[in-house]
């Protein structure tokens, strides 16, 4: 996937506030070592280097253009690669995840993997978007339907009971408590966004949602999806002003 910083960042107060509720839940440790996984441009990554001066702290993303604005600049402890988050290896006391694990799919199976990275005493404190039973993805979905033949039948976002793998805050503290977790937090929060009309949803999700579908389309054909998709959002939103809930799952577990 292709991924555009400038367009990400249109949002980056409204995005930031469930990057500040995660750093919150996360206890104050004698951390050694530290990832954040899929660090996009970094923000969260820097702050976890400045609250813990005495670790190393890595920030890991797939993404040459994100990474491409990560600064480590007056923070010795910090450093940025490029990497898949599959592909982490090594042992860390904090595991981090700020809006990435969604991409990945078989959550149970996910976090049985970056359960054996982590130290014990170690933390691992994630958020996940969970939006995807939302109009706003239900009507991308519909739009890559009718492009079932330019996407070559690819399609990411499906209702709550569809494609998407992220779970409830119950079946992660479950899960978490299947692997031996101790201290778990798990909850569900709705971060609401006021954004104006059809065309300000259009413009929220070409930061996240729309970017898998596009980065499988040529230009023209872009901009028949993008436009049909917009058609679809002002039937359903016709007015100059949408109340956007986004409900997001956090949750923290510290392992025994």
């Amino acid at each position: 996937m292709t991924w555009n910083p400038d367009v990400y960042h249109r949002h980056r107060e409204a995005r930031s506030v469930p990057v500040r509720d995660l750093l919150a839940l996360i206890p104050d440790l004698p951390y050694r070592d530290v990832v954040d996984l899929g660090c996009g441009t970094g923000e969260p990554t820097r702050r976890l280097a400045e609250r813990f001066t005495a670790a190393q702290v890595l920030g890991l993303d797939i993404s040459a253009e994100m990474l491409g604005r990560a600064d480590a600049a007056g923070l010795p402890n910090l450093r940025f690669e490029r990497g898949d988050i599959l592909g982490l290896t090594g042992g860390y006391d904090l595991i981090f995840s700020n809006a990435a694990l969604q991409w990945l799919p078989d959550h149970p199976a996910l976090l049985g993997r970056l359960w054996e990275q982590l130290r014990p005493g170690g933390v691992l404190a994630v958020q996940v978007p969970a939006n995807h039973d939302h109009d706003s993805h239900r009507l991308l979905t519909e739009t890559a339907g009718e492009f079932a033949a330019e996407l070559g039948g690819f399609t990411r976002f499906g209702t709550a009971q569809g494609a998407s793998p992220v779970l409830t805050p119950a079946a992660y503290a479950e899960r978490l408590d299947e692997l031996g977790a101790v201290e778990v937090t798990a909850l569900s929060k709705v971060y609401p966004v006021v954004l104006p009309g059809a065309e300000g949803v259009l413009d929220w999700t070409r930061g996240t949602a729309l970017v898998p579908y596009l980065s499988r389309l040529g230009a023209g054909d872009g901009e028949r999806f993008t436009a049909a998709y917009l058609a679809r959002l002002r039937e359903r939103w016709p007015g100059e002003r949408v109340y956007y809930a986004f409900t997001r799952v956090l949750f923290t577990a510290r392992r025994g």
